[in-house]
């Protein structure tokens, strides 16, 4: 009788072992996967901010939004995020806001460290380059709100203010409040 040939036990497979160690490690690994998908698709909605700027000698009125109509002075700038509500802020110069009295977006604008919730319809808001700046009404109210409370400034009023108050409370005409707009 032949001998038999010795046979290769690299050629069988091997039988297959359940481990719970290598089941965690695989539903961690797949876990982990999803969670960083569903964050991803979560906030991956990219903040959209234009910034508008005018340069010496030059003035810009641009719509914003329907019914948010904005205007700068020469030597401006102002950043508008599409954010519901809409959120802007001025870095230096003068801008003039016209809001339609029905609009429902209304903005919320930031100078500094101060935050204008607009009640008012026509204002327009000059920021300092040492911080702060003045703020003037022509219709409406305006909420201001600083670390030491919250001011209304009414219809033809200008006030100056900085990160922590509000000063020089005045009454003032209409053309006071953004003398470069041509009103039409």
């Amino acid at each position: 009788m032949p001998n038999p040939k010795p046979t290769d036990s690299s050629s069988k497979p091997k039988p297959f072992v359940f481990s719970w160690q290598r089941f965690f490690l695989h539903v961690s690994i797949v876990s982990v996967c999803l969670l960083l998908g569903l964050l991803s698709w979560s906030i991956s909605k990219p903040q959209s901010i234009r910034l508008y700027e005018t340069p010496v000698g030059q003035h810009l009125a641009v719509n914003v939004t329907t019914g948010v109509t904005i205007a700068l002075d020469e030597n401006s700038s102002i950043a508008v995020t599409d954010f519901k509500p809409l959120r802007m802020e001025i870095f230096k110069g003068n801008v003039y806001f016209d809001i339609e009295r029905d609009t429902v977006d209304k903005p919320s604008v930031k100078v500094g460290n101060v935050t204008f919730e607009e009640v008012a319809t026509r204002f327009s808001l000059r920021a300092h380059k040492t911080g702060g700046g003045v703020l003037s009404v022509a219709a409406g109210q305006i909420s201001v709100h600083l670390p030491s409370g919250v001011y209304l400034i009414s219809a033809l009023e200008q006030a100056d203010f900085d990160d922590f108050s509000i000063n020089k409370h005045r009454l003032i005409s209409e053309y006071d409040v953004a003398p470069w707009v041509v009103y039409e």
